[in-house]
């Protein structure tokens, strides 16, 4: 498998290249670039007629994977360096989009578009589950799911199936974070976690946020968590890290939305701060 990049042909197109992703017979989008640097970028999906017979490619690079998940196509190149990245379908202005972007331009910004809001693959109805200790719940606005509240063993939000938890989320700020790693609550959180078929732990900060810490050694943070970000615990689940409280129903909608699509195979707006 190869991901090709060539230029547009076209010289009224203001997006100057074709980008064709090796996934089923191959697809085409027009591209601003040939790699999301410091940008995501704008991508507008094309019949695969609209390739050239004889393209003029800029970069043909080879694929180590290259998967559909839910309403993203994750992207990993078989190279050293700008390896990983994501081709996003949600919607503009009313419109379906599509953003290119990778793990550094997820940091620094994010389009000004909703989240996709399509219901987890073979789930008729999703129900996820909210602790009832969780103080400022999110609502899940405008997200095709079903909200209840009640204790959770572990995990701020869950879901189940046949009346057995067999997911959660748990929901941590930066304040909240450091403290639980440096007090080893953390370790037993994520221990009960990774006793779950799925898990997953959301961070509402930047990973940046880590080293501007003061009142303890960033290093410590960031080894603590070094283990849950490279997969050596892969059964503790994933580190997700966030871009502030704006941003984490949908950080957490989107492991749970995640979670759902595999729980149907096995059988936001956040809510008012004081």
């Amino acid at each position: 498998m190869q991901l090709l990049i060539a230029r547009n042909p076209d010289p009224e197109s203001r997006l100057p290249y074709l980008l064709r992703v090796p996934l089923g017979a191959g697809l085409v989008f027009r591209t601003a670039g040939t790699w999301p640097r410091t940008n995501a970028l704008y991508c507008y999906l094309v019949p695969e007629s609209e390739w050239p017979a004889a393209p003029e490619i800029v970069e043909q690079v080879p694929v180590r994977s290259c998967v559909r998940r839910g309403a993203a196509i994750d992207l990993v190149l078989d190279r050293g360096r700008e390896n990983r990245s994501q081709l996003v379908f949600t919607t503009a202005r009313g419109c379906e989009a599509v953003f290119w972007q990778s793990a550094r331009t997820r940091k620094q910004a994010r389009p000004n578009v909703r989240t996709p809001t399509a219901r987890a693959a073979g789930i008729a109805e999703l129900e996820i589950v909210v602790d009832s200790h969780e103080q400022y719940p999110y609502r899940f606005a405008g997200q095709q799911v079903r909200t209840v509240r009640r204790a959770l063993p572990c995990g701020d939000y869950g879901l189940t199936l046949g009346g057995r938890l067999v997911a959660a989320v748990e929901r941590k700020s930066m304040v909240d974070l450091v403290a639980s790693l440096t007090g080893g609550k953390l370790r037993y959180a994520l221990a009960d976690l990774a006793a779950l078929p799925r898990a997953a732990l959301v961070v509402e900060d930047r990973y940046s946020q880590i080293f501007a810490q003061q009142r303890v050694r960033p290093a410590v943070v960031a080894d603590g968590l070094a283990p849950f970000r490279a997969g050596v615990v892969a059964a503790w689940g994933p580190f997700v890290a966030g871009c502030g409280d704006d941003l984490g129903a949908e950080l957490v909608d989107d492991p749970v939305v995640r979670v759902g699509a595999a729980v149907g195979a096995l059988g936001p707006e956040p809510g008012d701060q004081p």
